[in-house]
């Protein structure tokens, strides 16, 4: 299907099996089994997953969520083991456990950025949508989805956690990038305006941070790749949700291909947001 689709490599998420970030594992009534399962799981990727195929499939890890240091020695095992990239949850606190904004989560922040697993937040893995009416047609939740996003993304930059692990990268995994350009905006107004102090202290600009530590994904954003100069062409990726129905397969290089083009994208720009960037940020070489 990859091959029918043209994408030469994929990173891949657990989704609704046990949750975008693996959330599910960490319910278990027997947390001794759950978090076994777990890493049962993530040896599964490693052995099968992405090891039958290493340069098509990118391998990327669950988080343990009831324990930051349990959760930091997986992503340390799993390194060890050719991990490039952990799921982990744009809100933890909407499962229950504690708020970005503490220090609870630092051991295991600190050892995504000690080895370099990319935080992959998918939207949805808080196990939470937008708000919107109790009668709202799926329709309204497709269509302000990444809503989710917006939010997520103020948190982790205001909870400041890439200021206090300046190496550290994250990535939004289906947010849609039309949103980016409004909010640095937003957060450079309220930066120059010094609207609140949430920022005092700090010699780098809210947006400065952003630019740096972030990078923001696309299926289907015309809008915002007109405006791909403001967000920064390196902090763009594509994906194309498969098998989720509204994926561009099996018509992937066709769509993207009319979507960048009819953007005004140079070939240069083309390849970083197709595979360029990707590569880097998850330090996979492209030998095909």
């Amino acid at each position: 299907d990859m091959d029918i689709n043209g994408v030469d490599v994929s990173i891949c998420f657990p989704s609704m099996v046990w949750g975008f970030a693996g959330q599910r594992f960490s319910t278990f009534k027997d947390p001794e089994l759950g978090l076994a399962s777990l890493r049962a799981y993530n040896d599964w990727v490693a052995e099968v997953w992405a090891g039958t195929y290493p340069d098509r499939i990118i391998p990327q890890q669950v988080t343990w969520f009831p324990d930051p240091a349990l959760a930091a020695a997986e992503v340390g095992r799993c390194a060890e083991l050719g991990f490039k990239a952990v799921a982990f949850s744009e809100d933890p606190e909407k499962l229950g456990y504690p708020t970005l904004y503490s220090d609870h989560w630092d051991p295991f922040l600190a050892a995504c950025e000690e080895t370099g697993t990319v935080i992959d937040l998918h939207i949805g893995s808080s196990s939470t949508h937008p708000a919107v009416s109790k009668f709202a047609p799926a329709d309204v939740i497709n269509a302000t989805f990444s809503t989710n996003s917006i939010c997520a993304t103020a948190d982790w930059l205001y909870s400041k956690i890439p200021v206090r692990f300046p190496d550290i990268k994250i990535v939004l995994s289906e947010c849609s990038i039309g949103w980016v350009p409004w909010f640095i905006d937003a957060i450079e107004r309220s930066h120059d305006k010094e609207i609140t102090q949430a920022w005092a202290g700090i010699d780098l600009s809210p947006a400065d941070v952003l630019r740096r530590n972030f990078w923001f994904t696309s299926i289907y954003d015309p809008s915002g790749f007109a405006l791909r100069d403001r967000i920064g062409i390196d902090r763009i990726l594509m994906e194309s949700d498969y098998p989720h129905a509204d994926s561009t397969w099996p018509d992937t290089q066709a769509a993207f291909g009319q979507e960048l083009h009819g953007a005004g994208l140079s070939e240069d720009e083309i390849r970083k947001v197709t595979f360029e960037n990707a590569s880097a940020v998850y330090r996979h070489p492209i030998t095909r």
